[in-house]
């Protein structure tokens, strides 16, 4: 006999599955629940399905439950194999061959801290279950998880090179940043953003919440929430192995995964480990990124950087030392070696046109380099028949780097001088600070190589259990976290070491020599050689050079202790069912460190450092948070007309910080079910993110940016911008003339986290609003459809503010808090502005989510069964986007590419079609990005200019073997199967490559190849 039986023991209700034969569940029409007379419809059974790794065995659980929630918990049970909404799973249902009984537990759903059995909540949640992940051919999680089509802007990935190569994926939910994406296992939060770190082979499905959930997790949950759960009460063992390469025989990859399982009735461990290796990909492979492109005026132009390997020598007007007016004997205002010349000679140079520019790009790459390993333990065993202890563990170590082009000496930029005494100038002038300019690629040095090496460790290990004979169940835990990263920077030259190279030299006994006196061998500088800058190819030359590099050392350190003590159950029966009660509590501390070699650290009073513009600061600093937290959830009506269901969920959440103030956050969400297809839900949260540990303690940087001073002009007497211009900030001897303009339209300035500038630093504080609608029909089994609403807004965000906002925000009111950021010289002119991280500014957007799932039930075609299929869209759609800070312009970024925000199409979606049929299983995957608008794109019109970017669709296929006599899965796949080619950005906007790489595919058509043996 078919039956789902509710019995009851003391106060305790199991749910029981019977298991009698392999036919499917979902043949029967209906199913009777004996005792409480509870009927089940059959388009709920027929749900209910099993992964191949997710058994009915492995459902163990006990819970309390009302008819009404029964019927919620069966459609959505087993809930580990369910199909996902991203791309629907394909294994059919069936019962099982024993006579034996299983218990449905509650969980804690993702997005709240009440312990429930209904999936289906007010909280907005893409679910990509472990099917999707291994059909999906990705090797790391970030590259499944950044198709998302809620994602935007400008999170970090692989292909990011210039400011990237650390192997990293982040994960920037509506755009927001990645530090307002807040990073979970298991529901607890971890030290890292990089998700690459969680290997993929131990991942049983990854809940993506499109809401705000501050009062549930606390800080960073304002766009969302990733949340990765773990497989549990896995047996077995399997072993898998990936390889890809690229059409364009670049690119390898390869992977190897491990994993083993044992349970017992007391407990279980899952361990395992993961290898995966990719290898770069040079911008040079590529047509689209070969050269650095250029758009000027509609034209486009395959150019480069006027820093050449053959030097630019910028011409003064005037005479040089010997009378020779330069500019009238070359015809040119600058001039660059002929190739081949020794460059100690006037006529060795020639005119310097645009033909020279240096290309920069096939020394770039688009995929940088990384190796990575894995490894994991999780385990739980019962102490008592209501007290477990559990142990989850994390390490990941991953190598790799950014490599870019040699090095672009400026002298006026890098403060160098190369002396008219060099043995090597033949042009009778000096260059550098105070005198024109000299340029050059220093090819001599190599590629500049970041060689980065992290380790990530997590552990979390605790003790949960049930008060008794009760609903109530408890859990007290200890998270640790721990992020180290080693950098070994090379292709820097020492400019301590240069600017002795390049400054007077002579010859002392027939051997050139440095001296700091012109002329005089007494001053000889002991162990510097003259270096000819003009030609960086004679011997000499490459031996300064290799002399002269320097590979500093940088090490980042950053700790993260939690405690978190939290307990959940039923406090009392309304007539609708049981309100439950979460109440819990943390205390948590995030300490960084940052230490580097001497010569890459600051001077603040020079501005420069030996490395020239490598330069930075050390940190080190702490943050503590406490917390403590509470969560109601309370039926209000049940079975009703109007109201199958309606449901109220209550969160509230304090959280103090030791150098941050304290805030209070709550949510309030709305469940209504007006008939048993239709729900109808909403979500009202406050949302925050505390500071984080570099933002308060960043040491001094050094910046010279570009700014117009209002005060340009300003007259003794005059009141407007008083407080900007007057004797406030010093300037107490203004000329009769007025302030004079700053020179080159610069200002020097110092950038610092808040506590160095002494800005108090307080959260960032909004709301997320959420309303939505989800379908499931009873009349068309396996259809679900999703439509819900968000906006979200956040005041005081926190950011690095510009000199030209400070200098704006102090000109429009005398008494502005960033009035002390500007000193002046007695005559007015700006000496230096400070550009702390301020809480400033304000953040909008708005848009809306659809999602679609249909599996279609099994049907034949000209008498012959033809498998099932299965169907499911994603989709997001931008309808504002704005970022506004007092005193600069609003930016609406809606529909829009810009440098400082990134890519903001309006529509992004994700679309599969999937198939199965015995042991076989293929899928197609498709990616769109929408079109967009590029700001800035063509140099000859300006910023408020833009380039239309059309939209791009990605299609992936993919093709499965289950050969069962071996216990072996086969696959292979082609991702980007049509080739489809980034559109171009130019060079002027993108971070590296001509094109947007944080949004498009930069490899192109990319086979993989993977086989899964189970033991």
């Amino acid at each position: 006999m078919h039956s789902a039986l509710i019995r009851d023991s003391h106060t305790v209700r199991m749910l029981l599955v019977s298991r009698h034969c392999r036919r499917p569940v979902g043949l029967f029409s209906a199913i009777f629940v004996a005792g409480n007379g509870l009927h089940i419809p059959m388009r709920v059974m027929s749900r209910i399905r099993v992964t191949s790794d997710t058994t009915l065995k492995t459902l163990e659980s006990v819970m309390r439950l009302t008819n009404n929630e029964l019927l919620k918990a069966v459609r959505l049970a087993l809930y580990a194999g369910t199909t996902a909404v991203v791309g629907l799973s394909s294994t059919a249902v069936f019962a099982q061959d024993e006579d034996s009984t299983e218990r449905l537990d509650t969980i804690v759903v993702t997005g709240s801290n009440i312990r429930r059995v209904d999936m289906e909540t007010a909280n907005p949640i893409i679910t990509i279950d472990r099917a999707q992940i291994q059909k999906s051919g990705k090797l790391t999680v970030g590259q499944l998880v950044q198709d998302l089509p809620a994602i935007a802007g400008q999170a970090t990935n692989p292909q990011v090179n210039n400011g990237g190569g650390s192997g990293a994926s982040g994960v920037s939910l509506r755009g927001l940043g990645t530090n307002r994406t807040l990073i979970l296992i298991d529901g607890q939060r971890v030290i890292s953003g990089d998700v690459n770190q969680i290997p993929a082979n131990v991942i049983e499905r990854i809940d993506v919440l499109l809401d705000g959930a501050s009062s549930t997790y606390g800080s960073d949950a304002i766009a969302g929430v990733v949340n990765f759960i773990m497989r549990k009460d896995y047996q077995g063992a399997e072993f898998s192995f990936d390889y890809g390469i690229s059409d364009r025989d670049d690119g390898e990859r390869t992977g190897a995964n491990f994993t083993f399982g044992q349970s017992t009735d007391r407990g279980s461990v899952v361990a395992g480990i993961s290898y995966n290796k990719f290898d770069e990909v040079p911008a040079g492979n590529r047509e689209f990124s070969a050269s650095a492109l250029y758009l000027y005026g509609g034209e486009v132009i395959a150019a480069g950087s006027s820093r050449v390997p053959t030097g630019r020598v910028f011409l003064p007007n005037s005479p040089n030392a010997d009378g020779i007016n330069l500019r009238e004997f070359y015809g040119c205002a600058s001039v660059t070696r002929i190739a081949g010349t020794d460059g100690t000679s006037l006529d060795n140079y020639r005119c310097y046109t645009g033909a020279d520019a240096y290309n920069f790009q096939p020394l770039n790459v688009i995929l940088t380099p990384q190796e990575r390993t894995n490894v994991f333990a999780l385990a739980n065993y019962k102490l008592t028949d209501n007290v477990e202890a559990y142990l989850k563990t994390f390490v990941s170590r991953t190598s790799s780097a950014s490599l870019i082009a040699p090095y672009p000496l400026d002298s006026l930029g890098n403060g160098i001088t190369t002396s008219i005494d060099n043995l090597y100038n033949p042009f009778g002038l000096n260059f550098g600070p105070g005198f024109t300019n000299l340029t050059a690629r220093l090819t001599g040095t190599g590629q500049r190589i970041n060689q980065l090496d992290t380790q990530v460790s997590q552990f979390i290990g605790g003790l949960r259990g049930n008060f008794g004979d009760t609903s109530w169940r408890w859990d007290l835990n200890a998270n640790y976290g721990h992020f180290t990263q080693d950098s070994y920077t090379t292709g820097y030259l020492n400019f301590s070491q240069l600017r002795d190279a390049l400054g007077p030299s002579m010859l002392v006994n027939g051997v050139p020599t440095c001296v700091s006196e012109a002329g005089n061998a007494a001053t000889a500088i002991p162990g510097c050689i003259p270096l000819n800058i003009f030609e960086q190819d004679d011997p000499i030359s490459t031996s300064v050079f290799l002399s002269a590099q320097s590979a500093p050392f940088q090490n980042f350190l950053a700790t993260s202790r939690e405690v978190t003590a939290n307990a959940n159950g039923e406090i009392f029966n309304l007539p609708a069912g049981p309100v439950s009660l979460a109440l819990g509590a943390l205390y948590r501390k995030d300490y960084s460190n940052f230490l580097a070699d001497s010569t890459i650290i600051l001077n603040p009073q020079t501005g420069t450092c030996d490395l020239g513009t490598a330069c930075t600061s050390q940190l080190t600093g702490n943050l503590s948070t406490k917390e403590v937290y509470a969560e109601v959830f309370a039926p209000i009506l049940a079975d009703v007309p109007f109201a199958h269901s309606l449901n109220l969920d209550v969160g509230l959440r304090y959280s103090k910080f030791n150098l941050a103030g304290n805030t209070t956050n709550s949510k309030i969400a709305v469940e209504w079910r007006p008939i048993e297809d239709l729900l109808i839900r909403g979500t009202v949260s406050e949302v925050f993110r505390a500071p984080n540990v570099s933002e308060l303690f960043a040491g001094a940087a050094s910046d010279a940016p570009p700014a117009q001073d209002p005060c340009f002009g300003y007259l003794p007497g005059q009141q407007q911008g008083i407080g900007a211009c007057g004797p406030q900030t010093g300037a107490t001897n203004i000329p009769a003339t007025g302030i004079e303009e700053q020179a080159n339209g610069q200002v020097n300035a110092i950038a610092s986290g808040a506590v160095a500038a002494g800005f108090s630093l307080k959260p960032e504080s909004g709301k997320s609003f959420d309303f939505g609608v989800v379908y499931d029909p009873s009349w068309l089994e396996g259809l679900s459809i999703s439509l819900d609403s968000y906006r979200i807004y956040l005041n005081d965000t926190i950011t690095g503010i510009d000199a030209q906002t400070v200098l704006n925000l102090c000109y429009a009111d005398p008494n502005s808090p960033y009035c002390p950021f500007i000193s002046r010289f007695e005559d007015g002119q700006i000496d230096t502005i400070l550009e702390p991280t301020v809480n400033l500014g304000r953040l909008d957007t708005t848009g809306y989510d659809l999602g679609f799932s249909y599996r279609l039930p099994e049907f034949d075609m000209f008498g012959r069964n033809i498998g099932r299929f299965a169907v499911g869209l994603q989709a997001t759609y931008i309808d504002e986007f704005d970022n506004s800070i007092p005193g600069a312009p609003r930016f609406s970024n809606a529909g829009e590419f810009s440098t400082l925000f990134g890519n903001f199409p309006r529509v992004r979606g994700t679309a599969n079609v999937d198939w199965n049929m015995g042991p076989f299983e293929a899928s197609w995957d498709m990616r769109y990005v929408g079109n967009v608008k590029a700001r800035g794109a063509d140099g000859a019109l300006g910023n408020d200019a833009f380039l239309p970017i059309g939209a791009v669709t990605y299609h992936d296929f993919h093709f499965g073997y289950n050969a069962e006599p071996i216990n072996t899965q086969f696959q292979i796949g082609i991702d980007n199967a049509f080739d489809k080619q980034p559109p171009l950005y130019y060079t002027g906007i993108t971070v590296n490559a001509n094109t947007d790489v944080r949004t498009y595919d930069t490899i192109g058509r990319f086979y993989w190849a993977r086989a899964t043996v189970k033991f």
